[in-house]
């Protein structure tokens, strides 16, 4: 299928109502982060340098922690490493977060290492491998993504659906189904193997250049994926 073809010949059929309601420009934004004003001038075609000094002092700022806070208190999910479950750290929560927005402003903030976890793989006899990170990691990576989504957003390609906002599979089928009725008939199946596994740093500037950096917040990113995995039977380190 040629590239141009698929731009010129196949119109974006329309989605369902609730699809359709859900991608309402920039509705899903966190707007302890993000202003009406930021979010012009992000999708202006302003270079990144311009339309924001630093994003960084947004992610540990503790409105933004108590937002990601609440989506992981919603969502529950098992300890990490250090085996701190969600209703204890809520028994906490202010100080926490508190000492979490510290240790992001003065740089000293390390993500614990991922609880390594087996689950069974769907349709076959195998299990495949679960990183479960700590609460409080949990948390940082909320705070971040609330930074980071809007700027890669404007990164991603229209045709794209996969783990964005307000589209999904169901948008996928929906733009495969035009293209089939359009008269393409030729599908390439293809995907990349262990992405961010070996040079995580440079394959997160490649993603998004815009996105890189101590100003947004990029560098704690970079930090998660240099993690160590702990398995059953390993010591946690404490230092």
């Amino acid at each position: 299928m040629n590239q141009n073809d698929d731009a010129k010949s196949a119109p974006v059929a329309a989605a369902p109502q609730q699809v359709e309601d859900a991608r309402a420009p920039w509705g899903w934004v966190e707007r302890a982060v993000w202003t009406e004003s930021m979010l012009t001038r992000l999708t202006s075609g302003e270079p990144a340098d311009r339309v924001w000094f630093t994003l960084v002092d947004k992610t540990y700022a503790l409105a933004n922690l108590h937002s990601a806070f609440e989506k992981v208190w919603r969502n529950g999910g098992s300890a990490g490493a250090d085996q701190q479950t969600v209703e204890h750290l809520a028994q906490h929560a202010e100080e926490e977060l508190s000492r979490l927005a510290e240790q992001l402003r003065g740089g000293t903030y390390a993500p614990q290492p991922v609880r390594r976890a087996w689950i069974p793989k769907l349709g076959s006899k195998e299990q495949r491998p679960l990183g479960i990170p700590a609460v409080r990691d949990r948390i940082v990576q909320g705070a971040l993504r609330h930074v980071l989504e809007p700027i890669f957003e404007t990164e991603f390609a229209e045709q794209s659906y996969g783990f964005r906002p307000g589209r999904g599979a169901k948008d996928a089928l929906w733009r495969v189904d035009t293209l089939l009725q359009a008269g393409h008939v030729w599908v390439v199946d293809a995907d990349l193997k262990s992405y961010f596994r070996h040079d995580s740093a440079r394959a997160v500037a490649r993603a998004c250049p815009s996105a890189g950096g101590r100003r947004t917040g990029a560098g704690a990113g970079e930090k998660f994926l240099a993690r160590r995995r702990v398995g059953r039977g390993q010591r946690l380190a404490t230092h």
